[in-house]
C-alpha cells in the first residue's frame, strides 16, 4: 500500500480545483448525458445512411475525447475520431439544430435533465481537504469547463467553499480557450492574487492536468478516478492519488521539506 502524499504549505499559497470528478461526483452524469446524446445521434444518422451503428463508450471515449473540455470541443473532438464534419453552428443554436453547437446545447439539456433527477454527490474526502486547506490561510479557486458549475455547486450545497471561480460561462465571457490549454488556471491564479508556481492544482481529466503543467502551477495532482494513473502522469501530473484522502498536509510553520514528498508508492 503507498504511504500518504505530504503536501507542504510553506511552498504555496492557493490551490486551485476542478469540479466534476474531483469535488463533486457529477463526471458520471456527464458520461451518461454525452452516451444519450450521442447514441441518439449516431442511431439516427446509421438509420439514414446505412451504415453499422457504432454506439459511444462511456468510458473510453468519454476519457478521450469529452472529458474535462469545454462542451462544444468534446462534441467536435468525438465526431472527428469517427470523421464526422458538422458546421460548428452559433452558440445560441436550438438543441434539434445539425451543429456541433446544437448538439452541445442539446447535451446541455439532457444534463441538467438527470441532475434534477439524480442530484449532486461530492466526495466527501475532498470537502474536508479544501476545509484544511482554508484553515491554513490558503486560498482556494474553482475552474471547470462546464456552464453548469453554480447550479451544480448550489445543488450540492458548496457555494461558498471557494474563493475564486472560473467557469465556462467567464471562460467564453473572456475569450478564454479551454482545458488543455492554460489560460483558465491562469485566470484562477490571477483572481486569487497568486503566482501559478505558488499554487498547486487537483485534476482528474488528462485535458486538466494537460493546463495545469502548460500553466505553470507548482504542483500538480492527478486524481485517478477511472484506472488512467499512466496516462495522468504521462499527461504532466506530479504525483497521482486514488483519492485526496491520500494527502496530508503540513502546515506552513512547520519544517519546510519541499513541495511534495511520498513515503511510498505504486504509481
Amino acid at each position: 500500500m503507498p504511504g500518504p502524499v505530504v503536501i507542504t504549505l510553506e511552498a504555496f499559497d492557493a490551490a486551485v480545483f476542478d469540479l466534476d470528478g474531483v469535488i463533486t461526483k457529477t463526471a458520471s452524469i456527464h458520461a451518461a448525458a454525452w452516451k444519450e446524446l450521442f447514441d441518439d445521434y449516431l442511431r439516427a444518422r446509421a438509420e439514414r445512411s446505412g451504415e453499422p451503428f457504432r454506439p459511444f463508450d462511456a468510458e473510453q471515449d468519454y476519457l478521450r475525447y469529452v472529458d474535462g473540455k469545454p462542451r462544444s470541443e468534446g462534441v467536435k473532438s468525438f465526431l472527428e475520431s469517427r470523421g464526422i464534419d458538422l458546421p460548428f453552428g452559433h452558440p445560441d443554436d436550438p438543441p434539434e439544430a445539425q451543429t456541433i453547437c446544437g448538439l452541445g446545447n442539446r447535451k446541455n439539456l439532457i444534463f441538467n435533465q438527470r441532475l434534477t433527477t439524480d442530484g449532486v454527490e461530492v466526495y466527501e474526502s475532498s470537502v474536508r481537504l479544501v476545509h484544511e486547506l482554508r484553515s491554513y490561510g490558503i486560498r482556494i479557486g474553482l475552474v471547470s469547463s462546464s456552464k453548469n458549475t453554480r447550479t451544480v455547486l448550489n445543488i450540492a450545497g458548496l457555494e461558498t467553499l471557494f474563493d475564486a471561480y472560473v467557469d465556462g460561462v467567464e471562460a467564453a465571457r473572456l475569450s478564454l480557450k479551454g482545458k488543455p490549454h492554460p489560460d483558465t488556471f491562469l485566470h484562477a491564479a490571477k483572481l486569487l492574487g497568486v503566482a501559478p508556481a505558488r499554487a498547486f492544482g487537483v485534476e482528474d481529466a488528462l485535458s486538466g492536468v494537460q493546463a495545469l503543467k502548460a500553466a505553470g502551477y507548482g504542483l500538480v495532482i492527478g486524481v485517478d478516478r477511472a484506472n488512467q494513473a499512466g496516462a495522468l502522469r504521462d499527461s504532466g501530473a506530479d504525483v497521482v492519488v486514488a483519492d485526496l484522502a491520500e494527502l496530508r498536509l503540513q502546515p506552513p510553520s512547520g519544517r519546510q521539506t519541499g513541495a511534495v514528498e511520498r513515503k511510498a508508492s505504486k504509481y
